[in-house]
């Protein structure tokens, strides 16, 4: 009996249904960047041939191809493609503080942080590699299994929403794995900083991405203000909130200015992203930054 298209569409939607809702939207974010993103292709060890290009005095004679060379005059080398998989090791904060938004029409910095994890894990495993979620205790792996159980995996935190410490690097960890810590990064530089040095070691490419509700930005409040910390910080009632907005903002600027140095020093990169922006834009060029890191 053929199979219909009604039949089609009702076990497309059955299927769907099963997906984490965090997964859908991270799929739909990860589908627009792949449109404009130009991936991680480069040179290297592999069988699927890139490009042609000149030859230089450094090639080796037998990179030379002389079918090429004998059509078009100058002498072509035939380059293949880097297919080494490599390892993505993400970490998306879902601690209490990441439950943050300024507004309903806003999610919270901890559902922004999933979803962007997800969309770049999506992206690595198109470009056939593996993607591990630090913290958990799953392996590195690759496929559509393994988006499912990390989708699942932070769905549970997020509403859990349990208290959490940046994560130390595993001695599971390959060398040359690309590590993504997305948070606030709104706690003390010194406990970032001994976290970090455990990557520093291990030769890994790294990332910080810093996700601020846009209220945390530029501190709009005006009046007599109690704000109450989300991680037993206890509360401070500020009389003129509009009195210490300077200050305030020049305090962030200062904190982010230490991230940005801290990661410059062990050559990682930094980013920052506002819950009030389109997630595609954070992740076009997280996953830019990845692909020009050699």
């Amino acid at each position: 009996m053929p199979v219909t298209a009604q039949v089609l569409q009702h076990n497309a939607e059955l299927a769907a249904s099963t997906l984490p809702p965090l997964l859908i939207d991270a799929s739909r974010v990860a589908a627009t960047v792949s449109l404009g993103s130009h991936g991680r292709r480069r040179a290297g060890p592999g069988d699927t041939f890139w490009q042609f290009r000149h030859y230089t005095q450094s090639d080796p004679a037998h990179t030379i191809d002389w079918r090429q060379s004998a059509k078009f005059g100058p002498v072509f080398v035939r380059e293949r493609e880097w297919d080494a998989a490599q390892t993505g090791a993400l970490w998306c904060d879902c601690s209490p503080s990441m439950a943050f938004r300024s507004s309903k029409r806003l999610p919270t910095k901890a559902e922004r942080a999933g979803i962007l994890g997800l969309g770049l894990a999506s992206l690595l495993l198109q470009g056939g590699e593996r993607v591990s979620l630090l913290g958990s205790k799953a392996k590195a792996a690759s496929g559509r299994l393994a988006l499912i159980q990390m989708a699942h995996h932070l769905e549970r935190a997020i509403a859990d929403a349990p208290p959490t410490d940046l994560p130390q690097a595993p001695e599971s960890l390959p060398r040359h794995s690309a590590v993504v810590l997305v948070s606030d990064f709104l706690g003390p530089i010194k406990t970032l900083e001994a976290t970090l040095k455990s990557y520093a070691g291990r030769t890994v490419r790294g990332h910080l991405l810093q996700v601020l509700d846009p209220a945390e930005e530029s501190l709009p409040y005006n009046g007599r203000i109690r704000f109450q910390g989300m991680e037993e910080e206890g509360q401070i009632l500020i009389e003129r909130t509009e009195d210490v907005r300077a200050e305030y903002r020049q305090r962030l600027a200062d904190h982010r200015a230490q991230l940005v140095a801290l990661t410059n020093r062990i050559g990682w990169t930094f980013g920052v992203h506002h819950t009030d922006r389109p997630p595609h834009t954070a992740l076009v060029s997280l996953h830019n930054r990845l692909a020009e890191q050699p």
